[in-house]
């Protein structure tokens, strides 16, 4: 009987044994993860933002300074900054809602049932596919004032013809319009979303006597604005950080006229050789897109609509 009971005292132990056991696994199967975290994501977040404090051009010895590039950017010490926030807010503005908009009215006629379906599919996800690269050298052509596609058109039809991304005041809405070339994964979403709503609620409009724009407004948006909301909020995100158009076709030009907030940060980092300074920029664009996605979801609880929750 004692030994009966000193089995029974020992199983806990033998349970906390076995439990520490797992956990020591668990971890040591995750490690490869949380080591590539560490190393690769959040010790160059912590080292950025710690130069961001220093006088630091790769060449020389790193020096403290502070507030001071934080302060140079915001006395208008350094005139590109603003100059920046303002070309980049003007495209954020353009581009999202047209991306998105554009995606969905795409993704609603993809979404019928018409021959064909699946390769018209794939013919819009293509481009997504198409490195950046390639696509701007396809796009300078399409833009050239002289021998462009997009010039021969207007020309054919008689409109007047553009300068593009050469012209200062087109350079912006010609990238925007770039933009929409690629909007094959925001369109594979939305057809993801249009696929879940339920079927049995078009019946009943129909039943009902409704229209097709009944259907649109009264089912179809408000069963949507999950996925709205999901494809918004991606969008910003990535209009923020706009790159590879700016470095490649126009060089920033013209007169700043694309001089994108991270070319300008890839400017002071690599051509000013100023890391502090591109660090202090690129821990701003940080707090600017926080900002912004807490308002969007801030903003979600008057336009959301979650079936479960049955309210917006």
């Amino acid at each position: 009987m004692r030994e009966n009971g000193s089995d029974r005292r020992a199983k806990p132990g033998k349970k906390w044994r076995r439990a520490r056991k797992e956990a020591l696994f668990g971890f040591l199967f995750a490690s490869p993860v949380i080591l590539g975290y560490l190393i690769f994501v959040f010790g160059p977040l912590a080292f950025s933002l710690g130069i961001s404090f220093t006088d630091y051009n790769i060449l020389s010895k790193m020096s403290f300074v502070g507030l001071a590039n934080y302060r140079s950017l915001f006395d208008g010490t350094n005139p590109f900054f603003y100059k920046s926030l303002l070309v980049t807010s003007y495209y954020v503005v353009l581009s999202v809602p047209l991306q998105v908009v554009f995606a969905f009215a795409v993704a609603l006629l993809l979404n019928r049932s018409i021959r064909g379906k699946a390769v018209f599919r794939t013919i819009f996800f293509l481009p997504t596919m198409v490195p950046v690269v390639a696509s701007s050298v396809i796009w300078l052509w399409l833009f050239n004032p002289d021998l462009g596609l997009l010039n021969q058109v207007l020309k054919f039809l008689h409109l007047p013809q553009s300068q593009w991304i050469f012209s200062e005041r087109m350079a912006v809405p010609s990238l925007v319009l770039m933009s929409l070339w690629t909007v094959g994964g925001t369109m594979v979403i939305f057809l993801a979303g249009l696929q879940g709503i339920p079927k049995h609620l078009y019946e009943a409009v129909d039943v009902d006597g409704g229209t097709a724009r009944h259907k649109l407004f009264r089912i179809t948006v408000p069963m949507m604005t999950p996925t709205l909301f999901f494809n918004t909020v991606m969008g910003f995100i990535g209009s923020f950080q706009v790159f590879g158009q700016a470095y490649i076709m126009t060089g920033g030009g013209p007169n700043n006229a694309t001089l994108f907030y991270s070319f300008f940060t890839y400017r002071e980092a690599f051509e000013s050789m100023r890391m502090g300074s591109a660090s202090a920029i690129s821990w701003i664009l940080f707090v600017i897109i926080l900002l912004l996605t807490l308002l969007i979801f801030k903003s979600s609880s008057l336009w959301v609509y979650y079936e479960s929750e049955g309210k917006a």
